[in-house]
C-alpha cells in the first residue's frame, strides 16, 4: 500500500498551520512551523502567497488530505461517497473524515495523532464491539463501543497518549472510560468540534470541475 513517507512538518509548513500531525510535539517549541513559518524548499522564504481560484481549491484539499493522512485515490473515494448521500456533500465528507476508525481512536485518546492511530489500528490494539478491528479506514456507526485490547493497555504509548486525553478532554460525540481503556459512540460529530480552518465547499467544488 502506497504512502508518504516523508517528514510530517513539511507538510504542515507547506499549508502555512499546524495540522497537529506529530502529537504532542506539535504543542511544543519544537514544533517546526514556529521556526520556519515559510513553505519548504529552496524558493519558500520567496513563495508568491496569491493563488487563482483553482489554487485555492487544491491547497485546501491537499490540507484536508494530509489531516486525516490520505492519498488521492482513497480520498476521492470518499468525496463520491459523500456526494451519493442525502445532503451537503461537504458535511458528509467531514461526517465520514471524522468517523473513520482511526480518527475515532485517535479523538477517544487512544493514540496522540492520527498516524499513529493508524498504526495502532493497524497492529491489532483495537476492538471494535469485541471484536478485532485492524482496518483504518472502517467507518464506525452509533453505539458502536472501541476498546485497547486487555494486552496492549499497558503499551507505553497507549497509556502515554490517554494521560494527554485526560489533561486535553475528547470530544462531544464519544464517550471514554479511560481506567477501562473503553469508548463509545455516542452521535455524530458536529461541524464546530473541528477546530482547524476547513471550507469543506472548496473541496467539493474542486472535484466538480
Amino acid at each position: 500500500m502506497a504512502r508518504y513517507l516523508g517528514s510530517v512538518c513539511r507538510q504542515c509548513r507547506r499549508e502555512g498551520l499546524k495540522l497537529f500531525l506529530k502529537g504532542d510535539r506539535c504543542f511544543t517549541d519544537k514544533c517546526a512551523i514556529e521556526k520556519r513559518a515559510y513553505p519548504p524548499g529552496q524558493h519558500g522564504t520567496s513563495f508568491r502567497q496569491k493563488q487563482s481560484e483553482y489554487g485555492t481549491q487544491l491547497r485546501e484539499k491537499q490540507k484536508v488530505k494530509r489531516i486525516y493522512g490520505m492519498l488521492e485515490k482513497q480520498f476521492r473515494r470518499l468525496v463520491g461517497e459523500a456526494a451519493r448521500r442525502k445532503g451537503p456533500t461537504g458535511e458528509n465528507l467531514l461526517l465520514l473524515l471524522e468517523k473513520r476508525l482511526d480518527n475515532v481512536v485517535y479523538r477517544m485518546g487512544f493514540a496522540s495523532s492520527r498516524a499513529e492511530a493508524r498504526q495502532v489500528v493497524r497492529h491489532g490494539h483495537i476492538r471494535l464491539n469485541g471484536k478485532k478491528a485492524d482496518i483504518p479506514s472502517m467507518q464506525v456507526r452509533l453505539n458502536d463501543e472501541i476498546s485497547v485490547r486487555e494486552k496492549s493497555r499497558k503499551h507505553p504509548h497507549i497509556v502515554a497518549a490517554i494521560e494527554a486525553a485526560r489533561r486535553k478532554g475528547t470530544m462531544s460525540w464519544v464517550e471514554v472510560d479511560s481506567n477501562k481503556f473503553t469508548g463509545k459512540v455516542m452521535g455524530d460529530p458536529k461541524r464546530e468540534d473541528l477546530t482547524l480552518p476547513i471550507q469543506e465547499q472548496l473541496i467539493v467544488e474542486h472535484y466538480s470541475r
